[in-house]
């Protein structure tokens, strides 16, 4: 046998292999190794949009958040004015209370002193009426007494008014 005979035969040979590789069982590799890539691709593109889903749910979460302290924030102010308002409202009427009570207290002092000058005024007139039968050491008649006390009352009234005023 030649060698070139046996050379040239192992080259068609070979070159018959790489054709039917090539025909039949390269197609049988490829597809499932192109389905797989096509399944990494699919993956990787899910992932990549998974992660552009995840920034923007932190997206909005952060909006969220930041909306719900600005909320929380506007509330507390609300409660904070209402509390100082209330607060005004509460020591307005507290003043005004108290205003009226010492107006109370004052007419009711003013009342009081005027009784208190009227019956010392009684008490005088009578002690000076006594004071005057005893120094004129005779009797009066009632009726006299009660006009020279209602008299004297009267001018110790008149005098004693201006001060008082």
């Amino acid at each position: 046998m030649n060698i070139n005979l046996t050379l040239f035969v192992q080259m068609i040979v070979f070159i018959v292999l790489i054709w039917f590789t090539m025909k039949f069982v390269w197609p049988m590799i490829l597809g499932p190794m192109e389905e797989r890539s096509r399944k990494i691709a699919v993956g990787i593109a899910a992932g990549e949009k998974g992660q552009q889903e995840l920034a923007e749910a932190n997206q909005r979460a952060e909006t969220i958040v930041g909306e719900a302290r600005e909320r929380a924030r506007q509330v507390e102010e609300q409660a904070h004015r209402r509390y100082n308002e209330t607060l005004e409202a509460a020591k307005q009427a507290a003043q005004t209370e108290g205003a009226r009570l010492l107006a109370a207290a004052q007419v009711e002092v003013g009342n009081e002193t005027i009784r208190a000058s009227e019956q010392l005024r009684r008490e005088f007139g009578t002690l000076v009426v006594q004071a005057a039968a005893q120094l004129v050491e005779h009797e009066v008649d009632a009726a006299t007494h009660a006009k020279l006390l209602e008299r004297l009352t009267d001018d110790i009234a008149r005098v004693d008014r201006p001060r008082s005023e």
